[in-house]
């Protein structure tokens, strides 16, 4: 039996006739299977909180390039406690396999750094736009408990 998805990330768009203007909007959903296969619970509040931070920025490659210090704020945290929570998530394994990557480019050949890449991982579940998350089989077909293991 395959998992369905356990968090999507949807785009809405609209278009106001009064302005002119197009808005697009992104949601996080977390589906019920994000607690019945055991995903929530092992994240814990501040992986998964720092997880739809970064989720939020996402391109639909699953990459996004948001600062350190954007992450600080929008977690409503210090820099130095972001820097911390994003270490933690690098670190996390959701059933042997990690939820994010980070890389981290030069500018252009010089000495400076460019903002981290992230890359929100497929086996995360996280799907966006036309992006397909990755197909995950239950613990019934693995052998292992639905909640896994880190």
């Amino acid at each position: 039996m395959t998992e369905h998805n356990l968090v999507s990330i949807e785009t809405q768009s609209e278009y106001s006739v009064t302005t002119g203007r197009r808005e697009t909007r992104i949601f996080v959903k977390m589906y019920v299977d994000a607690v019945h296969s055991g995903l929530l619970a092992d994240i814990g509040d501040e992986n998964w909180r720092t997880l739809c931070v970064i989720a939020a920025f996402m391109d639909e490659r699953g990459e996004c390039y948001p600062t350190q210090e954007l992450i600080a704020h929008r977690l409503g945290v210090s820099l130095q406690t972001a820097a911390a929570r994003i270490k933690s998530l690098l670190a996390y394994r959701w059933r042997g396999r990690p939820l994010v990557h980070a890389t981290k480019g030069r500018e252009d050949g010089s000495q400076r750094f460019d903002n981290t890449r992230y890359t929100v991982l497929p086996v995360s579940q996280l799907a966006i736009f036309s992006g397909e998350a990755e197909a995950m089989s239950s613990g019934a077909d693995t052998g292992r408990s639905v909640y896994g293991s880190p």
